[in-house]
């Protein structure tokens, strides 16, 4: 049912909450292909009144540092993975990762969506806005959401 399924991960523990559910899931289905997916927004630097701003040469420096970083994470996160004969891969996004992700899956002809959520709601989903629900809005294919350990409702 499910062939290629796509992992979005931002470095986080509450991101890896995931893993075990990937895991079952692309073993049950007979998947073919596990994609973890890091995305990052690039840095742009803002002069706010005469601050020290980084030069273009500092700025890709950062770019490629966050790049390895997040190529290191993803490469040592699918080294764990437990899947027994499925392909597992990885893929760093550049762009706003509500939107980047779901092009992606897209893209990348991905039949399922697998990522955590804080589970906000009321005024901090409001503040901090919330990228696991834009992309289950925006997502061509189904998204499976799954709640972080520790998850009260309500907040």
């Amino acid at each position: 049912m499910y062939n290629k399924i796509m992992v979005p991960l931002d470095g986080s523990e509450l991101a890896e909450c995931v893993l075990p559910h990937v895991e079952a899931l692309a073993k049950g289905c007979q998947a073919k292909e596990v994609i973890l997916v890091r995305a990052f927004v690039p840095f742009r630097a803002v002069n706010i009144g005469g601050e020290y701003v980084p030069n273009e040469k500092e700025i890709t420096r950062i770019d490629a540092d966050f790049k390895a970083e997040a190529q290191d994470y993803l490469e040592k996160v699918a080294e764990r993975l437990n899947l027994s004969g499925i392909a597992a891969r990885w893929a760093i996004l550049t762009g706003k990762p509500s939107e980047i992700l779901s092009d992606f899956a897209k893209a990348d002809n991905c039949d399922l969506i697998i990522m955590a959520t804080h589970g906000r709601s009321g005024v901090s989903r409001w503040v901090w806005g919330s990228i696991a629900d834009r992309i289950l809005r925006s997502a061509c294919v189904p998204v499976l959401m799954v709640r972080a350990p520790g998850c009260y409702p309500g907040i």
